[in-house]
C-alpha cells in the first residue's frame, strides 16, 4: 500500500516537521512494515510552469514527426516572450496548457534542460509528459494537456503536487484495514497519540423503497449490498489534477471520472466499489453463484467461464461481474470521445458498494488467475459497515465534479449479524509479553484500536467492524503489546530443561546425512509439492501406489497440487537444474517425509487455541493425517571419480547407487539384501531390488541402480544417470543401532579364491549368498574381485565371477583342509542353487 504523506495530513495533525521517515519509524514501532520512503521531486528544480500553446510549425525532411512550437509562459521567462520548443509529441493542439520546464531547470533523474540547437532550430525547454515529470502512468503515454481553466505562467510544481513523499507499506494478510489511507491514519493517529479525523464519518441517509431494486440470493457471500443512483453527469467531465495525482502516488492509472472517483474512495476508505452503466443494466441487480458452465467476459476483455462456487453480480441477462474480482463489460462505463463518433458517454450511473466473504473472493481471484485491488482487500478483510459511507462518499464527489444528481432512492441489503465480543482477563496481556501493563493501559490501548470495553478484572471486548483479524485474547494481548512497543519487551533467554538431547530417530538420521556426505554427496532440499504428469514421465504403472496422492486444497501453485509420494522426482529436478548449468558431475541426497493417504479419508478437526489440544485431540488429528514415512534417495550423473595423474577416473554407475543403499543399512544397523528387480524409471537390466526382512518375512523398502533411458529423455537428464530410494522408518525398525565391538582373532586367516561359470542372467549376488550359506561359520568375509565375459572360452551367454574367501576360526590356526572343505562346501550350494561350475 502506497501512501502519500500529503493525503496522510488530511486526517491526522502531524507536526510539520515531522517527514516520511519519522512517519515510517513510529508505524514499524507499532507493527507495520514500511519498507521505503519514496521522495517524489526531490531531484526536481524548477522553473517549471503552466503555458499555452500559440503556434505549432511541422518540420519536413526528418525520420519522426518533429514540431517548432510557440508557447506563452507568462512572465516566467523574465521577458514575457513567447518560449521556442522544439517537440515530438502529436497529442496537442493549438491552444492547449501544457507543462513547460524552462532553461535552468533539472527533471527527475538528474536530467538538466538548458537551451540547445536541435532540428534546425533553437529549443529554449521543452514540453513535459507525466513520465518525464517522475509521475507515473496517466494513460495518454503523451504530453500533459491540462484543463483549458488552468492559469497560465503557474508554478506547475505546485499545481502537479510533484513534491511529496509515499510510505509504501508492505500490507500483511491479517491488516485489511491498512489497505487504505483510512486505516493507515488510524495508526498513525494511535502513533503519535493525535486525534483521528475518520473520513467515514458521514451523513448517510437511509434505506428507502425508491432504491434500484436488488436480490441477494447468497447472504452467506454477500451481507451487504449498498446500491446507490447518480444522474446526469456531464460527458466532458474530467477528473481534476487533485485527484488524478492523488491515484497516481498509490499506484494507480487515471482512467476516466466516473472510475477514478471510485478507485479514489476504495483507496481512501478500503472498501472496494463498482459503478455500473445504469443504460446497460437490465432489471433487477442479483448476487448469486454461477452456475457451472456459465460464461462472462469481464472488463480486461476476457471471456471466462465460471465455476459454480464462484459468487456472481447479475441482472436479468446473467453474470454482469465477478463479486469482489471484477465487473463485467457488459455494463462497462462508457468514456467521452470526441474522435469517435455515436460513441455514447455514460451519464447515469449505479454505485455499488458491497461486503463479499472473504474465503469465496480468494477462491475465485485463484481460480481464474485474476487478482485486482478490490480482491485484494476483500481476501484480507473489509470493514462492512464502511459501505454505506463509501458510497455516499462517491455520490458526493460525482455530483460535485461531474455535475451529477443524486437520487433519493437508497438501497441496503443486510444480513443480520451481531458484533463479534471477546472475553478477555485484564492481565492476560501481561502474561503473555511477561510485562506488567494494568488494567488501564489495557483498556486505553484497545479503544485507541476502536474496541468498546467493558468489565474490570474481567473485560468483555467489542471489536471493531474494521478488525476482523481479531477473534481471540491473544489477538487483543497482540494489539495491546505492540502498540505498547515491541522494542520494550525485555530479552529472557528460555531455559530448556536438562537431560533432554536428539531422539535415536534424529541421531540416525544425522548419522546418514554424515555418512552419505562423507561418501561425496551433497545434500539437497526440495519443495514436497509435485504434479501428477512427473508419475507418468517416472514410467510408474497405472495402479501404481505411488500414483495415490494427497491434493492440497490450497496450493502455492496450480501446476504442482500434490504432495510428493516419492523423493525421485524433485532430487531427479534438482540434477537436471544443476546440470544445465554446466555441473555435470552430480551426486545429491535428500531425507524427508513422503505422504501416503489412508485408507478411509477423514477431515481434520480445528484445534482450539486458548489451551492445550487434549490426547484425544491430537489422536483424531493424527488419524485424519497421511501416512507420512521418512525416506532417504540419491541420484548421481557424470564422474564419479575424477580423472587426474593418478588414473582415468570412472563415470557413476547403478553399482554406486547400490553401495549408497548399503551405506544407509550400515548406519541404520540393518542387514541389507540386493537381489535383481523392475519398477518404475530404473533401467529393467540395471535395476536392484532392496529388501530386509520383518517379522520373519522378506520386505521391499526400494531400489537403487540406472535410470531408463526412456525416463532420462523425457525428464531432460544427463545420460547413464542413477537413482536409489529406500523406506528409512522401515530400516530404523528393523536395524540395530547399538555398536558392536568388532571381534579380532589372534589366529592368522586363509585365503581361498573361486572362480565360478554361471549363465550371464544369474546375479552375482545370488551366487554370493550361496557361497556364504555353504561356507559356514568358518567364512569371515566374501568379496567379488572379477566378472569376466568371453564367448570363446566360456560359451555363448556365460560369465565368470571370482571371488576371494576368508576363512578365520577364533580357537585355532585352520588347517588347510579345513579351509578347502569349507570352500568345496561353498561351492557345492553355489552349485546346485545357481548352476555355477568351476571354471577349470
Amino acid at each position: 500500500m502506497r501512501v502519500p504523506l500529503s493525503w496522510l495530513r488530511e486526517y491526522v495533525d502531524l507536526p510539520a516537521t515531522e517527514t516520511g521517515r519519522d512517519v515510517q519509524a513510529k508505524l514499524i514501532s507499532a507493527g507495520l512494515e514500511v519498507e521505503t520512503v519514496e521522495h517524489l521531486g526531490a531531484d526536481l528544480k524548477g522553473p517549471l510552469v503552466v503555458g499555452r500553446v500559440l503556434t505549432i510549425e511541422e518540420l519536413e525532411g526528418f525520420k519522426k514527426p518533429i514540431r517548432f512550437c510557440t508557447v506563452d509562459v507568462g512572465q516566467a521567462n523574465g521577458t514575457g516572450e513567447p518560449q521556442e520548443i522544439v517537440c515530438g509529441a502529436r497529442n496537442f493542439s493549438v491552444g492547449d496548457k501544457v507543462v513547460v520546464v524552462l532553461p535552468g531547470a533539472t527533471l527527475p533523474g538528474g536530467f538538466s534542460i538548458s537551451a540547445r540547437k536541435t532540428y534546425g532550430k533553437v529549443s529554449h525547454g521543452m514540453i513535459c509528459s507525466s513520465d518525464e515529470l517522475g509521475m507515473g502512468d496517466d494513460g495518454t503515454h503523451g504530453i500533459i494537456v491540462l484543463p483549458p481553466e488552468t492559469e497560465v505562467g503557474k508554478d506547475a510544481v505546485e499545481l502537479l503536487e510533484l513534491v511529496d513523499e509515499v510510505l509504501d507499506i508492505a500490507v500483511t494478510a491479517n491488516r485489511g484495514d491498512c489497505l487504505s489511507i483510512r486505516g493507515v491514519a488510524r495508526e498513525t493517529a494511535i502513533a503519535y497519540g493525535l486525534p483521528l479525523r475518520d473520513p467515514a464519518l458521514l451523513d448517510v441517509p437511509g434505506p428507502n423503497a425508491f432504491g434500484y431494486p436488488v436480490k441477494v440470493s447468497d447472504p452467506v457471500g454477500c451481507d451487504r449490498f449498498t446500491a446507490r443512483t447518480v444522474t446526469g453527469l456531464s460527458p466532458e467531465a474530467r477528473s481534476p489534477i487533485w485527484l488524478q495525482r492523488r491515484l497516481q502516488k498509490v499506484g494507480m492509472r487515471p482512467i476516466s471520472l466516473a472510475v477514478d472517483v471510485t478507485n479514489y474512495v476504495m483507496m481512501e476508505l478500503g472498501q472496494p466499489l463498482h459503478a455500473y452503466d445504469r443504460h446497460q443494466v437490465q432489471g433487477t441487480i442479483g448476487v448469486r453463484r454461477a452456475q457451472e458452465g456459465e460464461k462472462i467476459v469481464t472488463l480486461d476483455g476476457v471471456e471466462r467461464k465460471l465455476h459454480a462456487e464462484d459468487l456472481v453480480i447479475t441482472d436479468d441477462r446473467g453474470p454482469i461481474g465477478l463479486a469482489g474480482v471484477m465487473g463485467g463489460a457488459d455494463t462497462e462505463i462508457a468514456d467521452h470521445d470526441p474522435a469517435e463518433e455515436g460513441a455514447a458517454a455514460t451519464t447515469d450511473v449505479i454505485i455499488e458498494a458491497a461486503h463479499f466473504d472473504q474465503v469465496s473472493v480468494a477462491r475465485t481471484a485463484r481460480r481464474h488467475k485474476l487478482s485486482s485491488e478490490a480482491s485484494r482487500r476483500f481476501e484480507r478483510g473489509v470493514d462492512p459497515q464502511a459501505a454505506s459511507a463509501a458510497a455516499q462518499r462517491t455520490v458526493d464527489l460525482l455530483v460535485l465534479l461531474a455535475g451529477g444528481t443524486a437520487e433519493a432512492g437508497v438501497t441496503e441489503v443486510i444480513a443480520p449479524s451481531a458484533p463479534h465480543t471477546i472475553t478477555l482477563a485484564a492481565d492476560h496481556p501481561d502474561k503473555v509479553a511477561g510485562v506488567t501493563y494494568g488494567r488501564e493501559t489495557v483498556v486505553r490501548r484497545l479503544q485507541e484500536v476502536g474496541c468498546d470495553v467493558y468489565g474490570q478484572d474481567e473485560l468483555i471486548v467489542t471489536v471493531p467492524s474494521w478488525r476482523p483479524d481479531l477473534t481471540d485474547p491473544n489477538d487483543l494481548a497482540e494489539e495491546v503489546i505492540r502498540l505498547e512497543g515491541y522494542e520494550n519487551l525485555p530479552s529472557t533467554l528460555p531455559r530448556p530443561p536438562a537431560g533432554r538431547g536428539l531422539t535415536g530417530r534424529q541421531r540416525l538420521h544425522r548419522r546418514i546425512g554424515r555418512a552419505l556426505a562423507g561418501a561425496g554427496y551433497v545434500e539437497a532440499l526440495n519443495y514436497p509439492f509435485v504434479s501428477e504428469q512427473v508419475f507418468d514421465q517416472l514410467g510408474l504403472e497405472a495402479d501404481d501406489p505411488a500414483r495415490r496422492v494427497v491434493k492440497l486444497v490450497n496450493p502455492l501453485s496450480d501446476e504442482e497440487p500434490a504432495l510428493r509420494t516419492s523423493l525421485l522426482p524433485g532430487l531427479l529436478a534438482a540434477l537436471r537444474r544443476n546440470d544445465g548449468r554446466g555441473s555435470h558431475d552430480l551426486a545429491l541426497f535428500e531425507t524427508g517425509l513422503v505422504f501416503q493417504p489412508r485408507e478411509a479419508a477423514r477431515v481434520a478437526a480445528n484445534l482450539p487455541v486458548d489451551r492445550r489440544p487434549s490426547p484425544d485431540d491430537i489422536a483424531a488429528l493424527n488419524a485424519a493425517l497421511p501416512d507420512q514415512p521418512r525416506h532417504v534417495a540419491v541420484v548421481l550423473a557424470g564422474a564419479r571419480e575424477q580423472a587426474g595423474w593418478w588414473g582415468k577416473g570412472r563415470p557413476a554407475d547403478w553399482a554406486d547407487a547400490v553401495e549408497a543403499a548399503r551405506t544407509v543399512a550400515r548406519e541404520a544397523g540393518a542387514e541389507l539384501g540386493t537381489r535383481k528387480g523392475q519398477y518404475g524409471p530404473w533401467h529393467p537390466g540395471r535395476c536392484a531390488e532392496l529388501t530386509v526382512t520383518v517379522d520373519g518375512a522378506e520386505r521391499v523398502v526400494g531400489h537403487a541402480g540406472e535410470l531408463h533411458p526412456r525416463v532420462l529423455k523425457t525428464l531432460g537428464l544427463p545420460a547413464r544417470a542413477c537413482a536409489m530410494e529406500l523406506d528409512l522408518d522401515v530400516l530404523e525398525r528393523v536395524g540395530d543401532t547399538v555398536p558392536q565391538a568388532p571381534s579380532i582373532s589372534t589366529f592368522p586367516v586363509a585365503t581361498q579364491d573361486v572362480a565360478l561359470v554361471v549363465d550371464a542372467y544369474v546375479p552375482a549376488a545370488d551366487v554370493e549368498a550361496a557361497l556364504r550359506e555353504g561356507a559356514g561359520e568358518l567364512l569371515e568375509s566374501i568379496r567379488l574381485f572379477d566378472v569376466y565375459e568371453n564367448a570363446e572360452q566360456l560359451g555363448e551367454g556365460r560369465k565368470s565371477l571370482a571371488y576371494a574367501l576368508r576363512f578365520r576360526a577364533d580357537d585355532r590356526t585352520l588347517t588347510v583342509d579345513e579351509a578347502s572343505a569349507a570352500r568345496e562346501a561353498a561351492v557345492a550350494l553355489a552349485t546346485d542353487r545357481t548352476g555355477a561350475v568351476l571354471r577349470g
